[in-house]
Formats: structure tokens, sequence, C-alpha cells
């Protein structure tokens, strides 16, 4: 395997480790990059800039990183919050006065960023085109009863935290998640990132597809607990059902997918821009810019909800919008905080490390929150420093 990019002296372990997904653990084109206080020091690719191997791996490939855009468009209210716009300790039914219905009027924008809301699922699914819209995913979450009261339990809301977040951000400001991430992050710090992307980069992103890992990668084929292998399996589960909520699953390798502003879900960018956007959310990158204030990325990694999932049934952390290190979904230590994407990508920042990591991937595996490769790059990290 071709692997190309740059690697600052130290940092060789994660240029093996990269290499040994593509050998072993069934990679087809991946990317990997790390900023460490501000400045980068990985920045690799290779493989097949399509899953079923057409064309190579580009410098400028971008994929989709499903659930590793919660993470980015989380520092969207982060930001608004920073700013005096919105006020986490606030009901979301004082911005969104439809919200209050079936059982929700006590919830608060931290319970719907920490994932706290009780609604992680819809008692119908959405089409792909309704869930798209910009409007029908809003009505159907604000409509929908809570399955718990919010604030008392948490549970991953997998497809749902696209229209809580972008509903909410839009009553606050009238402006859009993927609007606000375009014009004053990704356009002042050069990260080619998108919750909705425009068509005139349609052209470099490569097509994903599920895979099933090698043979020889025992490591892949690690039963996960009966529990919840029988939470997947049952169509009536509030797991199921919550990663159902777009029903049938959507085409995403579909431009009209691909366009739509969906920060749950939709993200496309390379994983050099993830880890430069969480290095922007720890500190100052190259050319002096940042994101969050230091009271912001304290926030950012402060636990909210903890313990057993309501969906994801094992135990998870939740900050305000971002997964937080432990058991189910490890990161570079217990200060880090940032999200995976179902199948492979995960992109996190660490402060008290100073780095900011992206992965993504087109090879779509079936883990959910603690895909082989990416802990493989984690560790290989974590032995640098």
């Amino acid at each position: 395997m071709n692997i190309e990019g740059v690697v600052t002296e130290g940092f060789e372990p994660v240029r093996e480790a990269f290499a040994r997904n593509f050998e072993v653990l069934g990679d087809r084109g991946a990317a990997v990059a790390v900023y460490r206080d501000g400045r980068k020091v990985v920045d690799l690719w290779g493989g097949t800039k399509d899953a079923d191997g057409t064309g190579p791996w580009a410098e400028d490939t971008v994929t989709i990183v499903r659930s590793a855009t919660k993470g980015v468009a989380a520092a969207v209210p982060l930001l608004l919050h920073q700013r005096g716009l919105l006020d986490l300790d606030a009901p979301v039914a004082s911005y969104w006065p439809e919200f209050k219905a079936g059982g929700k009027e006590r919830t608060l924008v931290r319970h719907l960023l920490a994932h706290q809301a009780g609604v992680p699922a819809l008692d119908r699914g959405l089409t792909t085109a309704q869930a798209a819209d910009g409007v029908t995913g809003a009505r159907a979450v604000a409509a929908q009863r809570a399955f718990w009261e919010p604030g008392t339990a948490h549970g991953y809301h997998a497809q749902t935290f696209s229209w809580l977040v972008s509903e909410l951000v839009l009553r606050a400001t009238g402006r859009t998640v993927g609007g606000i991430l375009a014009e004053e992050m990704a356009e002042p710090l050069g990260l080619d990132f998108w919750i909705g992307l425009p068509e005139s980069e349609a052209h470099r992103v490569g097509r994903v597809a599920p895979v099933e890992p090698p043979a020889r990668a025992g490591v892949l084929r690690t039963r996960p607990r009966r529990n919840v292998s029988e939470a997947y399996a049952d169509p009536e589960s509030l797991t199921r059902r919550a990663f159902a909520a777009i029903d049938p699953q959507p085409d995403e390798n579909d431009p009209v997918y691909q366009a739509a502003e969906l920060p749950g879900s939709a993200g496309i960018g390379t994983a050099r821009a993830l880890a430069r956007f969480y290095a922007a959310t720890v500190g100052v990158v190259e050319d002096g810019a940042r994101i969050f204030t230091p009271a912001t990325t304290a926030l950012a990694g402060t636990e909210l909800a903890s313990g057993p999932d309501r969906v994801l049934v094992v135990g998870t952390r939740f900050g305000p919008g971002y997964m937080l290190h432990g058991p189910a979904s490890p990161l570079l230590s217990p200060a880090s905080f940032g999200h995976p994407g179902r199948g492979g990508s995960l992109a996190f920042a660490d402060p008290e490390a100073g780095i900011g990591f992206g992965y993504v991937t087109n090879a779509h595996a079936k883990s959910v929150t603690a895909d082989p490769r990416a802990q493989a790059l984690v560790r290989a990290l974590r032995g640098c420093l």
C-alpha cells in the first residue's frame, strides 16, 4: 500500500498503524491527520477514492463522516453560547415554542445537546426527502412524545440530533448550522468540511460502502454483548428505532443527500480539516485562529450525562454535543472530547495534550463507537506523546 503525506519526526508509529489498517484491518481508502499545539504533525492518506476500488485517494479527497459530523456541529451552539446568544440552561421552548409538546416543556438546551431530550426516535420514520427538506424533521421532533422525562436519562439521538440542533440554531439566530460553520469556522480556518456540500465540491467526494472485515482481522470479529446484539436485532427496540428515524436508510452516495444540511450524520470533509478544527477548539492553530475561548473549551469537555445509554445499550458519557472518553468510545485521555462516526470515522480534541485528531474512511464497518482502525491510530498516537 502506497501511503502518501507527511509525518513529523517522533510520530512515525501513527504512519505504521495507518499502513497496518490497510494490510490487516481491511481499510480501502482513508486519511488521518493530527495537530499538536496548533501545528500539523501527521497528514496521511492512502488507498482508493471509492470503496469499490476506483481511482486513488488524493490529497483533496473528501468523504462523508456520518456521526463525526455531530462534534463539528456542536461547536455552533457552543459558539453562540460563548457570544451570549444561546443559554444552555434555558428551556428549548423559549427559543422554539412548538417543542414543548409531548412532555418536553422542561427540556433545557443542555439536555438537547447531551442526548437527554428524550426524543431519540420518531413514531414514524421520515423519508430521505423529508429528512433533508429543512422543515419536516423539525416538526416531527417537536410533536414527538418524549420516551423519558427529559433530563432524567440519556440515549443517543443518532438521527434526530440533526433536526434538534438545526432548528434550535435557526430559531435562536435565523441562520443554519451549515451556514454558520461555513462562514465563521470553515472559511477563517481554511477547513475543507461542509454540512451541506456545495455542488462545486461534489467532484471531490469518494464513494462509501459497507465492508466485512477480512478473515485474518480477528479483532474486528469480537462479538458484542448479547443485550447489545438483541437491541440492534429487535425492530421494536429504541436502538433500532433511533437509527431508523430516516427510513429506509439513505443512500449516502446520493448528491442530494450530501447537499442536505444534516448536522447529525451528513458532514463531508477531510481528516485534515477535522484535526485542524479540533485543534482550534483547544488552542491557537498556525495562523493565529481559534474557535473557543478557554472557558468554552472547558465546557465542551464537561460531563453532562453518563451511565447506561438507552439507545446504545452500553455506558456512554456526553458533554454538550460531544462524546467523552470512556470504555464505549475510547479517545486519547479522560480530558478528550469529540465524536466517532458509525462505521469508522473519528475526530476529537485533547486539551491537556494539545491534540486535534481526525480519521476518515470510505470503508464502513459494523462498528458504532470504537472502530478498531481508529483505535489503532489512537493507541499509536498515545505512544508518541
